[in-house]
């Protein structure tokens, strides 16, 4: 606006409308951070439209508008050569503050209708009035430039800033579900040790107390026995606590079938029952199979029989682990589950240090097999 004061000649009539549009304007300007605001919100549906300061803000720019464009007409209104060029730059910029807010409150398509549709109109009224058709033409494509510019200025913004809330919504959610994870591990792990060990205490306890009652010196040794597994107990618990906890192949192997049978399916433990294996391998696969399980219960929706087979290979000095069951309707949502991101690109990095890998996929069109590897030399046989 600046400019545009510089360039009004020194009829009071001319001043006067220069001065009304640059208050106009600094109104327009204190209103566009509300209703800029709010729009936005809108647009991010977190609120309602902001229809009435949309109504001020429309009010004063169609005043502000129509002061620019006496100003421009008045005999004398803008003087010097580039003059009316400040008064169409005003006019245009003015227009920025209600489109910006516009664009977020209506789709793109009726956007662009109700700009074009204004252009035209205004074009055809001032054609019509003035019966300078270029000039008409210059004029409307005022509001065509403003508008694409507030356009092309907003619709991004907004969208960008949906997409860093998403992502912020989605951080807390991550982290909400880590800790419900956390919590769902550590019920787990605290209910196989203490589940276990409590009821063989309350079991030699109930022998002890009979032993004890008949007089029998068997009585202390039961009663040494819960000691050591009372130890034992906090021993455990304190690992569970510290998140120390290694995964135990048989306890794993044990679980699996109880949680598959108690979904219906028939699940089939084979294997090497004999074989010792390091701690290290045995919390690996024990993982795999705590996985595998999550997976078939998640993934397989009309699962009926689960197969769990462990043999080594004595020619390769290798221990090979398959889990394979039935029931996968979706082709395409088994298959994710090899994709990186999953809980099977976890399992890999774990096998990974040990030498051992990992291969997942369907068998047939409803049978989907996992099998790992990993080389055990004579640790195993």
């Amino acid at each position: 606006m600046v400019p545009l004061v510089a360039k009004t000649a020194g009829s009071p009539l001319s001043v006067t409308l220069a001065e009304a549009a640059v208050a106009l304007n600094v109104l327009q300007g204190g209103l566009a951070v509300p209703l800029f605001n709010r729009a936005l919100d809108r647009y991010l549906r977190r609120g309602p439209a902001p229809l009435p300061l949309m109504l001020v803000s429309g009010v004063l720019t169609l005043a502000t508008e129509i002061a620019l464009f006496m100003l421009m007409v008045t005999r004398g209104g803008v003087g010097g050569k580039d003059g009316p060029v400040a008064a169409a730059t005003a006019a245009g910029s003015t227009l920025t503050p209600f489109l910006m807010a516009f664009c977020l409150l209506v789709s793109k398509r009726k956007y662009l209708a109700v700009l074009t549709g204004s252009s035209l109109g205004l074009m055809l009224l001032l054609g019509l009035w003035t019966h300078i058709w270029l000039g008409a033409l210059a004029m409307a494509s005022l509001p065509v430039m403003a508008g694409l510019w507030s356009f092309a200025i907003t619709r991004p913004t907004g969208w960008l800033l949906g997409v860093i809330w998403k992502l912020d919504a989605a951080r807390s959610t991550e982290a909400r579900l880590a800790v419900a994870e956390e919590r769902l591990r550590f019920g787990r792990d605290l209910h196989d040790v203490m589940g276990r060990n409590l009821a063989v205490i309350a079991l030699k306890s109930e022998l002890a107390v009979q032993l004890a009652r008949r007089g029998r010196p068997e009585a202390v040794e039961q009663m040494v026995e819960v000691q050591r597994i009372a130890q034992e107990s906090q021993r455990e618990v304190r690992e569970v606590v510290r998140g120390y906890r290694k995964a135990d192949l048989q306890a794993e192997l044990s679980g699996a079938r109880s949680i598959l049978r108690a979904a219906g399916v028939d699940c089939r433990i084979e294997g090497e029952e004999g074989t010792r294996l390091p701690p290290e391998m045995e919390s690996a696969l024990g993982r795999v199979v705590r996985e595998g399980t999550t997976n078939v219960l998640r993934h397989a929706t009309d699962v009926r029989r689960c197969a769990v087979r462990t043999h080594i290979d004595p020619d390769r000095s290798v221990l090979v682990m398959t889990m394979e069951n039935d029931g996968v309707t979706d082709p395409v949502a088994a298959g994710t589950r090899s994709l990186p991101g999953s809980g099977l690109k976890g399992l890999r990095e774990r096998l990974h240090p040990l030498g051992g890998t990992l291969t997942s996929g369907l068998i047939t069109k409803e049978s989907y097999r996992l099998t790992v590897e990993l080389p055990v030399g004579a640790a195993g046989i």
